[in-house]
């Protein structure tokens, strides 16, 4: 009798550097094999949207990843999951804040208003089939007071974070109301990137079992 080597696990690469998308894939019980962040220009095109955006910016950065699996055997058999939030007001498109200076004009802007936060996920199966998702997610803030803005700058939290601000974080407490998914706010919506990786074949529930 024959037995049959079993197939290798399928392998899961985050195209990300960002801990809180590691993070929501771990609490989704998914263990991540490699991490590939991908350098790339995330600068706005002239008259592009913020959704258009998203979803480029989570698309380049898959096939950034794939360019470096094709590179590794080892690699082969793996998924490249990405992700990219954009945060806007109307059009407008925010920042991903490195000064002070420009995390306070985010925080002016979002100041007792409604904003969108727009967080795409592109995925690439081993076969090379690349499949996305969008998401759309609209929050208001209470009206800031200087206080609320100081103190928020002070901590610092705002630093590299899309629109100024982790909601997640400190920035919580500003939050009156919130229409959408937090996870895709946070970075990664886990409902739409569970069905991408089902989709595709991945065995999303498998490691549900090893924890019983």
């Amino acid at each position: 009798m024959t037995v049959e080597p079993a197939a290798p696990r399928a392998k899961l690469i985050l195209a990300s550097a960002s801990p809180r998308r590691l993070a929501l894939l771990q609490q989704a019980g998914l263990e991540v094999d490699h991490l590939l962040p991908s350098d790339i220009d995330e600068t706005p095109l002239k008259g592009e949207s913020p959704r258009g955006l998203a979803t480029r910016l989570a698309g380049d950065k898959a096939v950034v990843a794939a360019r470096t699996r094709q590179a590794h055997p080892d690699l082969k058999n793996s998924y490249i999951l990405s992700a990219d939030t954009v945060v806007s007001v109307g059009r407008r498109i925010l920042p991903k804040p490195e000064t002070t200076e420009e995390a306070d004009e985010c925080l002016q802007l979002l100041s007792g208003r409604q904003h969108r936060v727009f967080t795409a996920v592109s995925l690439i199966s081993p076969s090379g089939q690349e499949t996305n998702r969008l998401v759309e997610a609209r929050i208001r803030f209470k009206r800031l007071g200087a206080m609320d803005v100081d103190a928020y700058l002070a901590a610092g939290e705002w630093r590299g974070k899309a629109g100024g601000y982790a909601i997640q974080g400190l920035a919580g407490i500003f939050v009156v109301k919130l229409v959408g998914s937090y996870t895709a706010v946070v970075g990664l919506p886990l409902y739409e990137t569970v069905s991408l990786l089902a989709g595709a074949g991945y065995p999303v529930l498998q490691p549900w079992f090893a924890k019983a």
